[in-house]
């Protein structure tokens, strides 16, 4: 967690200092933390290596189990915590269906929702 506290502080403050500087922005760092967990759980090779080292992270089962909890313990308000809703999902062409084990990784550790629409032809109105 320490190092994932390390990333969470490094893009809040390089945000900060470099896209947000005099303007009222907001950020969430743990979005931004799911989102590229998420991202890496379906990469392989380099991206997923680059991923990783960003992240912290030695391997994806670590970060897997990291974000599981995180997502948990936010949406479910633990010990009476603060209880965070938040919207999560995929939303990716037909045209490049994803891999049945990610959309259970996605849907099972990052609480997710996987759908494949037509972008090429439709426009999607969530």
């Amino acid at each position: 967690m320490e190092h994932q506290t390390d990333v969470a502080l490094s893009l809040s403050k390089h945000f900060l200092l470099k896209e947000a500087k005099d303007s009222n922005a907001v950020i969430s760092p743990a979005s931004i933390h799911a989102l590229l967990s998420l991202i890496a759980a379906g990469s392989n090779g380099p991206t997923k290596d680059q991923l990783l080292s960003f992240l912290n992270a030695k391997l994806m089962d670590h970060l897997n189990s990291l974000s599981s909890g995180l997502v948990s313990l936010l949406a479910d308000g633990v010990g009476g915590g603060p209880r965070l809703s938040f919207v999560n999902g995929v939303w990716v062409d037909r045209s490049l269906p994803l891999r049945q084990s990610f959309k259970q990784v996605a849907g099972n550790v990052y609480k997710a929702a996987s759908s494949e629409v037509d972008f090429q032809n439709k426009v999607s109105r969530l």
